[in-house]
């Protein structure tokens, strides 16, 4: 149901696109659902974040989306509040050494087609 897998690995995948006469980097998350091609696009949580993420990419064309589940209790309330937020993971392989940075989906139905890819 998701996209490219290595075992439950879930794929980011680095896409260039030329604005201005310069070329940049997205990033998303490709997979089928209902035999429908969709991906959603995944963006750092601010500008300084793109360094980030060549850091975590390197020279490869893909890196892993972790998903980090989260709970907040509303103690006035008693609400539990549930969630996912994602970050974009690689190793070195020389190393091992682990490389990270936190993303967001860049729309709303970019939140909804990963929900529905990755549950």
């Amino acid at each position: 149901m998701a996209n490219k897998t290595n075992g439950n690995q879930v794929l980011v995948e680095r896409e260039t696109y030329e604005k201005d006469g310069n070329t940049y980097f997205s990033h998303v998350v490709k997979g089928k659902i209902r035999g429908k091609d969709v991906k959603a696009t995944v963006v750092p949580h601010d500008v300084g974040g793109y360094a980030i993420l060549d850091i975590v990419f390197g020279e490869k064309p893909t890196a892993e989306l972790v998903l980090k589940p989260y709970e907040i209790k509303d103690e006035k309330t008693k609400r539990t509040v549930k969630g996912n937020t994602y970050a974009v993971r690689s190793a070195d392989e020389a190393t091992g050494e682990i490389y990270e940075c936190p993303v967001k989906p860049f729309r709303n139905s970019d939140k909804t087609i990963l929900t529905m890819l990755i549950g």
